[in-house]
């Protein structure tokens, strides 16, 4: 019995030596990560997706549209974004989703979305909003998932193939 505690032991040790050295080679990657997306890019964050990973948020923006960008800290930064939301400013209090791409079930687009949300009440823009279009309808229950748990009101007409998302922050 006093064994089997010891090996238990032993292993959560072997365990937590693991999760450090892969904590460490992370914030490594981290360091050089932003200093080369600080380049060409405003860096906006760094946090957390899913599985406790490292992510660094950064943008490039202009008069008439805001990307944000995730590049996950698990490997070096080549010039190319995980993950991605463009957005349009329209009507001085609107952002309007334009597209969202990246890898799925990461925790990519949660950790974006709240980053939007974030520029949007820094930039003083009330709504967020966006259209659901015949192409997404192959995966749209999963968008409304997505978006009814980031708090957007979510329309959608199944005959039509058609919908919206509208994010009030009032």
């Amino acid at each position: 019995m006093v064994y089997t505690a010891f090996l238990e032991k032993e292993k959560n040790k072997e365990e937590l030596k693991e999760e450090l050295d892969t904590l460490e080679i992370q914030l490594f990657r981290m360091q050089n990560n932003i200093k080369e997306i600080a380049k060409k890019s405003e860096v906006i964050s760094i946090d957390q997706a899913r599985d406790e990973q490292w992510v660094v948020i950064y943008a490039d923006r202009d008069e008439e549209l805001c990307q944000l960008m995730l590049h996950d800290c698990t490997k070096p930064f080549r010039g190319k974004w995980d993950s991605a939301i463009q957005v349009e400013y329209r009507e001085g209090s609107t952002l309007h989703i334009a597209d969202i791409k990246g890898e799925e079930n990461k925790g990519y687009g949660s950790v974006l979305m709240h980053h939007l949300k974030e520029v949007a009440r820094e930039d003083n823009f009330q709504y967020i909003t966006g259209d659901i279009v015949e192409r997404d309808f192959d995966h749209v229950d999963r968008l409304k998932h997505f978006y009814s748990k980031h708090h957007f009101d979510v329309k959608i007409d199944h005959q039509e193939q058609c919908g919206e998302i509208i994010w009030n922050d009032r």
